[in-house]
């Protein structure tokens, strides 16, 4: 199930980021830049959805917003323990869904570059790489997805 957050999941998005993106540190230098979020204003502006289970058990999060004619998908991230179930997956499909709903044109959507794993990801789910450039200091591959 996925359900739009609210302020009491903050600590659970902040852990899941923590844990998500952990094992990227040494590869990129430093914390990425999910990891330093502001999720307390971002589940304020309404961006943040959490993936549970039936039980109401955290799973993961998404975080969108649009940008003129497209959203802009921010972080997705899944509990260690939830990975390798389709949850990622379903929670680019939710924001896929919303986007399409809303009357977007796209979904665009960056990684960095050691995140080598989402290269490859983001094109099975029918992305394709548009750019690639440094940004805030971070080795950025920029990726778009057309929806219509």
């Amino acid at each position: 199930m996925v359900r739009q957050a609210v302020a009491d999941d903050e600590p659970k998005i902040r852990e899941c980021a923590e844990l998500a993106y952990a094992r990227y540190v040494p590869l990129i230098g430093r914390k990425p830049a999910p990891m330093n979020a502001d999720f307390a204003g971002q589940i304020g502006a309404g961006q943040v959805y959490v993936s549970t289970t039936d039980e109401g058990d955290f799973q993961g999060f998404i975080v969108f917003y649009a940008e003129g004619e497209h959203v802009l998908l921010e972080n997705v991230a899944v509990l260690p323990a939830s990975a390798g179930r389709g949850i990622g997956k379903a929670l680019v499909a939710f924001c896929e869904n919303e986007a399409r709903t809303s009357g977007k044109r796209a979904v665009h959507l960056y990684t960095n570059e050691n995140m080598e794993e989402n290269l490859s990801i983001y094109p099975r789910l029918g992305y394709s790489e548009v750019a690639r450039r440094s940004e805030d200091g971070f080795n950025r591959v920029y990726f778009e997805k057309s929806l219509i």
